[in-house]
């Protein structure tokens, strides 16, 4: 473990908000030398604090303005009495297009999966055709985000 301080916080804070902001933005908003800013990212990024620079898409731009989550139980062995392994499982769902994000959670349900689509013809396509179909999923409870915050 890393450990970082009021600057580093506030220079990841201001990364999260916008990633493409340079060291000398950076360094203006934070009254912190360029050279200070470049040399706490690198050691960031070396160290895999910051794993990736990325993008935030507007889905409704792209035709999948529908979030929703799915909550899955996996079924730990296939009809040939295989055992399964729920991180291969999670792998798979992953690969899919739809898929944002997939986690492993504790309690009575095994993952959740986050997906964007055009609209709920598109999600119960999805989520009949798809993701029930995989090997291991044995169980889906489907919710579809009104607003995000």
């Amino acid at each position: 473990m890393i450990d970082l301080d009021e600057k580093d916080y506030r220079i990841l804070t201001l990364l999260k908000e916008n990633a493409r902001l340079t060291t000398g933005e950076l360094s203006r908003e934070l009254d912190i030398p360029q050279t200070t800013i470049h040399n706490r990212i690198k050691k960031m990024r070396d160290s895999k604090v910051i794993k990736r620079f990325t993008i935030d898409v507007d889905r409704k731009i792209i035709g999948r303005g529908l979030v929703a989550y799915i909550l899955c139980t996996v079924s730990y062995h296939t009809a040939r009495r295989q055992k399964i392994n729920q991180f291969e499982v999670a792998k798979l769902i992953k690969e899919l297009p739809e898929v944002e994000e997939v986690s492993i959670i504790t309690g009575d349900l095994d993952m959740i999966v986050k997906v964007s689509l055009e609209d709920v013809e598109k999600l119960n396509g999805f989520v009949i055709h798809k993701l029930r179909n995989i090997e291991g999923i044995e169980k889906t409870v489907t919710s579809v985000v009104l607003t995000e915050v």
